[in-house]
């Protein structure tokens, strides 16, 4: 993959970019990178790695001007599915090029990041990750995420079912949880499975939609609350997710919102991005716009409520704020984590 990710870097060249490849070394490094890119006024970042690379990119570019490009080498590439980019895969290195191709093809959209705070254990790069930009919750999906991650990269390659099979076993000893959960105001209570936040359209590694209407621009939340307990019900609602019928299911609940604090007993592992974040109580609160991501033609229509702007021509706007005479030979861009996460 590093030969790929280096011929990447000389097609950003030959369009007249100055490429630098940074390798991440421990967790938490993207987001240092990233956000020393943005302090030395860089304009654009190519991400490459899984949706938890994304995530502390994001960390690192948030409220700046710096965009972010998603090259999507990881496992689940959960958000390279929502943005239809071909994913590369044992013997498939070229469609990173591909992926790589139509992202310069690509338009600049300011989409909507979340703020996570929470309790308990940090993530083990000794810190908790402050904005997130697909999902957070609690419940099962943290539960899964605190017992199974880190995985070894063996597991990684084994994919999706090698992760259910792990999360069958693990489910089984998740305590049941009673949950309080405040949206704007409005508290709502119960046994739960499953609280989460959602800022795009799918979830679970991208297997399933479970916002179908979802816009990463629009200003609120998707909340998901599925109600219940036990091994049992979590299959019922993944069949149910996969075909679309939660959207009508009484125990099933959405609601909008951009404030939304969760209080559960026990006290529950939670998940920014498909990362360790600590636990119960969880706050998140919505930051409008404050990501610049580099979004591919191939994005599915209504992804994005507002227009975005092509690449070269925020560059060009951008750089005229700054003053700078000759914006394109002066740009470098790095590509992060080349080996995946």
């Amino acid at each position: 993959m590093a030969a790929t990710i280096e011929l990447v870097a000389d097609s950003w060249r030959a369009r007249g970019w100055q490429m630098s490849i940074y390798p991440t070394q421990h967790p938490g490094h993207a987001a240092e990178i990233a956000h020393e890119a943005a302090d030395h006024g860089h304009h654009l970042v190519l991400a490459a790695g899984g949706d938890g690379t994304l995530g502390e990119v994001a960390n690192g570019l948030a409220k700046t001007n710096t965009i972010m490009a998603p090259l999507p080498v990881g496992t689940a590439n959960s958000f390279a599915k929502e943005l239809q980019l071909p994913r590369p895969g044992l013997g498939r290195q070229h469609k990173l090029l591909a992926a790589s191709d139509l992202l310069a093809d690509g338009r600049v959209q300011a989409v909507d990041l979340g703020v996570a705070q929470a309790e308990g254990p940090p993530h083990p790069s000794g810190h908790l990750q402050q904005y997130w930009l697909l999902w957070a919750g609690t419940g099962v999906d943290g539960f899964l995420v605190d017992k199974l991650e880190p995985r070894p990269r063996w597991a990684k390659r084994l994919g999706a079912a090698d992760y259910a099979l792990r999360g069958i076993r693990v489910a089984t000893h998740m305590p049941k949880m009673e949950a309080e959960i405040v949206v704007d105001g409005r508290t709502i209570t119960g046994r739960f499975l499953l609280v989460a936040v959602s800022n795009c359209r799918l979830y679970a590694g991208g297997e399933v939609v479970l916002s179908p209407l979802a816009q990463m621009d629009d200003g609120r939340f998707e909340v998901w609350l599925f109600r219940g307990d036990g091994l049992a019900r979590i299959f019922k609602y993944l069949a149910q997710v996969r075909l679309g019928w939660h959207l009508n299911h009484p125990d099933i609940e959405m609601v909008y919102g951009r404030d939304i604090t969760i209080h559960t007993d026990p006290a529950m592992p939670c998940q920014t991005d498909g990362e360790k974040a600590g636990q119960t109580p969880l706050s998140c609160r919505l930051e409008r716009g404050a990501l610049n991501l580099l979004s591919p033609p191939t994005a599915p229509d209504g992804l994005f409520q507002r227009p975005g702007v092509p690449l070269l021509e925020f560059i060009k706007v951008e750089s005229g704020r700054t003053k700078d005479k000759n914006p394109i030979q002066n740009l470098k861009s790095k590509i992060q984590n080349p080996g995946g996460k």
